[in-house]
């Protein structure tokens, strides 16, 4: 048994080989000289030295230069220099198959400068070792000569950076550039579950509006992992303190990934429209449907292993999960002083990253005010990277939050800025918001004939899919194609509807307005009716207009919290004790802020191509408008100037 010396880019890798005992004719060819005679191995009496501790070629005699390694075979070390005694170890033929290698001569008495020994057939010794110099340690560099020794050398030195580069994969993300996921993403992310999320459009009906608006859930999904990581590793890096776990991180960054795996067509249309018109009494949303399909996605692919393999505890980081995307699992514990059961309340902080239920500051939001106003073609002045830089967690009242440097108050209120101006130009468009409305007409039509086949066989409607993972997995924007596309008799209805929206007859936009008071409008169909009946007193057109073809869109409109300023429930942190957290109120920023943080808009359509019966339909919203104590239509004073002097205050208006 004889010791091998390698020298590589990472350091020295010794090894053993076996090979038959010395004097054998059938010695292994590349055995060589004992180890005490090869490079770099010093055993028995040392070379002679003079004086100074030179080599007995005097002072400044220099080793011969060495030629290197050439071949497949070669193995070498950039930062290490030639190889001790300036010989090189292995010579391979250039350009011979198989890179079959042959050993140098050995040289034996003193090697004279400038010499390249010159390499001879196989069964070479290898050079005597050198006197070493002083102050200059010589690492060992010997290499085996067998051809078939050297390639299981470099196998063993490629594998672990092949095994890497095969379990990890690069996405080229449009927002945030090249981004890196973890070996356990992957594996979600490659399952039919995840992969629906391509079928989703991001902004639903926005798309029919704006041309580039065509992103989904998907991309949007893999930033949201992305930015929980960056921001989950900052804290870990700037705080160490903090105890963050690489469970911690995995499981925050799966959080994110998952977080809308429960959206259904044309995302918050079905939440948000077609949901509480067919099922009214159903108190649903897609977060209930996100942890759901999780759970779903996790079981149905058996990924318990996987996500064992891989360090977690299932018992706790499953519950963890869920609770980050849904909050707390058990309803009953929200009285609770700590509702959470996945993480203790020393790391509460986590529960801020992914949906933050304190103040609406997430990673969530972050991916996609970037990501929306990139496909819309609107500004984005929010800078999440520089808020990334001045984030840490202090404590407040025995409980951990991630705070924000005190001088950072102006891009947080810029941020929610950045939400209002894409609720107005963007999510809210009244175009966007006819299409939707007539798109759930459609689906609310095609409702009890739409078949879709869950577990076990068993068949659901398009409003009851959700009640099986199953189903609901197969629920895409899909069935719109689906039912434009169908044949069959019992969609006519909702056909015709679809084609409408794709010849662009759309319902006609009556105006919108907004109630003087704060009181709080609800949508009902009672609004409807109000206008029907509100027939003008002066001058009324000769038409009859009917409740049911009236259609009225209430649009509520905030900062994330209703009527609530949400940077009052932020904390910060300031330079002279950054370890102690403090609130900024809006005084304390500028004057020229917002004092109202909601206000609701109410927008009124007609089903109808008609331009008599539409400027009939307007004259009755005016009057409606009048009736009610609401503000005067924009177009007021144009599609009904007979009925403006009938409101005081609208007269008193400056033109």
């Amino acid at each position: 048994m004889r010791q091998l010396v390698f020298m590589t880019t990472a350091g020295i890798i010794t090894g053993q080989r076996r090979c038959r005992a010395p004097g054998s004719p059938r010695e292994c060819p590349s055995a060589g000289p004992p180890p005490a005679q090869r490079v770099g191995l010093q055993s028995g009496p040392a070379a002679p030295q003079d004086e100074a501790g030179e080599g007995p070629a005097g002072r400044g005699a220099e080793p011969p230069p060495c030629r290197g390694l050439r071949g497949p075979g070669a193995v070498t070390s950039p930062r290490a220099g030639p190889p001790a005694g300036g010989a090189c170890a292995v010579a391979a033929r250039d350009g011979e198959p198989g890179g079959r290698s042959r050993p140098t001569r050995a040289l034996r008495g003193t090697p004279r400068p400038r010499r390249r020994p010159a390499a001879v057939g196989h069964g070479a010794a290898l050079p005597a070792p050198l006197p070493l110099r002083r102050g200059r340690p010589q690492p060992a560099a010997t290499l085996p000569s067998c051809p078939t020794e050297r390639l299981e050398v470099l196998e063993c030195l490629r594998q672990p950076r092949q095994q890497h580069m095969e379990v990890m994969k690069v996405f080229n993300d449009p927002i945030h550039g090249h981004i890196e996921f973890h070996p356990l993403l992957i594996r979600i992310i490659d399952t039919p579950q995840f992969q629906r999320l391509r079928y989703i459009k991001q902004l639903g009906g926005t798309y029919f509006v704006f041309p580039g608006a065509s992103h989904n859930r998907f991309e949007h999904s893999l930033g949201v992992g992305y930015l929980a990581g960056c921001l989950v590793r900052t804290l870990k890096d700037r705080q160490p303190d903090l105890g963050i776990t690489q469970r911690d991180i995995l499981c925050v960054e799966i959080a994110g990934l998952c977080h809308d795996l429960g959206h259904g067509p044309f995302s918050h249309m079905f939440d948000g429209r077609f949901i509480p018109l067919t099922r009214p009494d159903l108190k649903w949303k897609h977060e209930t449907a996100s942890v759901q399909m999780f759970e779903h996605l996790i079981t149905s692919n058996k990924l318990e292993e996987v996500m064992r393999s891989y360090g977690l505890v299932l018992e706790e980081d499953m519950l963890f999960i869920k609770e980050q995307i849904g909050g707390p699992v058990d309803e009953t514990a929200c009285v609770k002083s700590w509702p959470y059961r996945g993480r203790p309340k020393e790391k509460s902080f986590l529960y801020e990253i992914v949906a933050n239920k304190k103040n609406g500051i997430d990673v969530d939001k972050w991916d996609y005010f970037a990501r929306d106003c990139h496909h819309l073609g609107i500004p984005n002045n929010f800078d999440y990277k520089r808020l990334l830089v001045f984030t840490r967690v202090c404590e407040v009242e025995n409980q951990k939050h991630i705070c924000t440097r005190d001088k950072e108050v102006g891009n947080l209120y810029e941020m929610f800025h950045t939400r209002n101006c894409l609720h107005r130009r963007a999510y809210q468009h009244k175009t966007g918001n006819i299409i939707e409305i007539m798109i759930t007409e459609a689906f609310t039509k095609a409702d009890r004939f739409f078949e879709i086949k869950g577990s076990g066989g068993k068949v659901y409607r398009i409003s009851t899919a959700m009640e099986d993972m199953e189903a609901y997995a197969k629920l895409t924007d899909c069935i719109y194609l689906g039912i434009l596309h169908s044949s069959d008799e019992n969609l006519k209805e909702a056909r015709e509807i679809l084609r409408r929206v794709e010849r662009r007859e759309l319902y006609k936009f009556l105006g919108e307005t907004r109630p003087k008071s704060k009181k709080e409008i609800v949508e009902s169909n009672s609004l409807a009716e109000g206008i029907a009946n509100s027939k003008p007193k002066k001058d009324p057109p000769d038409v009859e207009l009917k409740a049911e073809n009236f259609i009225v869109d209430v649009v509520s409109m905030d900062y994330g919290m209703k009527e609530q300023n949400p940077i009052d429930n932020v904390h910060f942190y300031c330079k002279a004790d950054p370890s102690k957290a403090v609130k900024i109120t809006q005084e304390q920023v500028s004057k020229l802020l917002p004092r109202t943080f909601m206000e609701q808009v109410v927008r009124v359509y007609y089903k109808s191509q008609d331009p008599l019966i539409i400027s009939a339909a307007k004259q009755y919203f005016v009057q409606w408008c009048v009736q009610n104590d609401f503000t005067k239509p924009q177009d007021g004073d144009v599609v009904a100037p007979h009925l403006i002097p009938m409101e005081e205050a609208w007269n008193n208006m400056t033109s």
